[in-house]
């Protein structure tokens, strides 16, 4: 990025942080705890629930004892191995406490069966349900260790591609920072794992463009030309062309590489303003600055780290999202705008 645009001066005054917004990342913070931790004792809710609603509405008695293999392979397919077989375990001893105390529950035939014959049936039944659950869970397993293995490929391969990108003395690993911040920025914010990963994406890859750039244009010690600078605009139009005839994944991070220049009161390479700009550009956008501010370049000396983050705090409301400035102001208190020199 080059920063000949960036005008602190223009900035409006800093928002400060409000009770409301504290308030409302507490309770989205408390709102991720409760939906990750613990979810065997969800699982096992969910079962005593779903138990007593069946017993209570259904009377096709065999019926009702398929329906307890549910619980199972929701567990198997979303969780794995070990959380299906302990939910499949936990569904075989609910069924065995249920036909002690409700002997014709299960059965329409159970008052004229032998006790050993009755037990007989569930016994199977619930060998067969622990094996389907292992079965299950191991492919879960597996499915989940071969998308592992493709996404470490996936991202070996962008980074290769970034460091190709940022390959001169100012740039180097500039890519790699800005994934590292903007990943950070958008965790803090509570998007969803598969977002976090196209910010991560789109911040490998948002300088893409540049090197279709001249060089002379990248490295100008002095301020760009009216020209120039329109040269310089067109590297994001660039790279999403150079990104569309990929599919998947990669298609996705296209609008947050097209907008991440655009700023929040329209001001930006494009007219887009505010809400209409996807949020994780908004992100990479602010992780983009900070980078660019914190390191040297031909033209400029680096800014410490902190009078980097007054500008930034600045920019809220005008170049950047006051969200995604304030979420970003928590990530610097907690120190989480750093990176070890080893890993650049």
């Amino acid at each position: 990025m080059h920063l000949g645009s960036v005008q602190p001066g223009e900035a409006a005054a800093r928002v400060p942080l409000t009770n409301a917004s504290f308030v409302g990342r507490l309770k989205s913070s408390t709102l991720r705890a409760l939906t990750e931790v613990n979810r065997e004792l969800w699982l096992l809710l969910s079962l005593f629930l779903l138990a007593a609603l069946l017993n209570s509405l259904l009377d096709a008695h065999r019926m009702l004892l398929g329906l307890y293999t549910l619980p199972t392979l929701f567990s198997a397919y979303v969780y794995g191995r070990r959380h299906a077989t302990l939910t499949a375990l936990g569904s075989v001893l609910l069924v065995v406490l249920v036909t002690y105390y409700n002997p014709v529950l299960f059965s329409h035939r159970a008052s004229s069966l032998p006790v050993a014959e009755k037990w007989f049936d569930i016994a199977a039944w619930g060998g067969i349900l622990l094996i389907n659950a292992y079965a299950m869970g191991r492919m879960y397993e597996h499915k989940a260790r071969s998308l592992a293995e493709l996404r470490n490929t996936y991202h070996g391969i962008l980074m290769i591609l970034s460091h190709f990108i940022s390959k001169d003395k100012y740039t180097q690993n500039h890519s790699y920072r800005v994934s590292v911040y903007a990943s950070t920025i958008a965790s803090e914010m509570g998007l969803p794992i598969e977002r976090i990963e196209e910010v991560r994406a789109a911040a490998l890859l948002h300088d893409l463009g540049k090197l279709d750039v001249s060089r002379q244009i990248l490295h100008k010690a002095a301020r760009l030309t009216t020209d120039e600078y329109s040269a310089m605009q067109k590297h994001v139009d660039i790279g999403v062309q150079m990104l569309q005839p990929v599919g998947g994944p990669l298609a996705r991070v296209i609008p947050i590489i097209l907008a991440h220049h655009d700023k929040f009161d329209g001001s930006g390479y494009h007219p887009t303003q505010g809400e209409d700009i996807p949020l994780e550009a908004r992100i990479l956008s602010v992780a983009d600055v900070f980078d660019s501010l914190t390191s040297d370049r031909p033209y400029r000396k680096a800014m410490s780290p902190f009078d980097a983050k007054e500008t930034i705090l600045k920019g809220s409301g005008v170049d950047f999202d006051p969200q995604v400035v304030e979420a970003f102001a928590v990530c610097f208190r907690q120190s989480q705008m750093e990176i070890p020199e080893v890993m650049v």
